[in-house]
């Protein structure tokens, strides 16, 4: 297949998966799919530390997974695309599913 006929989409598809690929990555997706999400309301949702949480959203950001806004000194991240959020349930669900 070349890049002409369709496997740029696939480009992308896989580096989303890659972006996607940690549990915590997957964590912060599920909690920012209710609602925008400062680092420190992450940290105590997932129990990780900070700055393991920020290395994270900083690779989901890259990926144009997340943005972030300023919310007066803090920095509140959103979900770029509520796809994401349906990949993310769908993966989780599936893997419940062979439980």
């Amino acid at each position: 297949m070349t890049a002409t006929n369709g496997y740029d989409a696939y480009e992308g598809a896989g580096d989303l998966l890659r972006a996607l690929s940690a549990p915590i990555r997957l964590a912060i997706v599920s909690e920012l799919a209710q609602g925008e999400r400062c680092v420190h309301e992450l940290v105590e949702r997932l129990g990780a530390p900070q700055p393991l949480v920020s290395q994270h959203l900083r690779v989901l950001r890259g990926a144009g997974v997340v943005r972030g806004s300023r919310r007066g000194r803090e920095i509140a991240y959103a979900l770029v695309d509520e796809h994401v959020a349906h990949i993310v349930a769908d993966a989780v669900s599936h893997a419940g599913e062979g439980s």
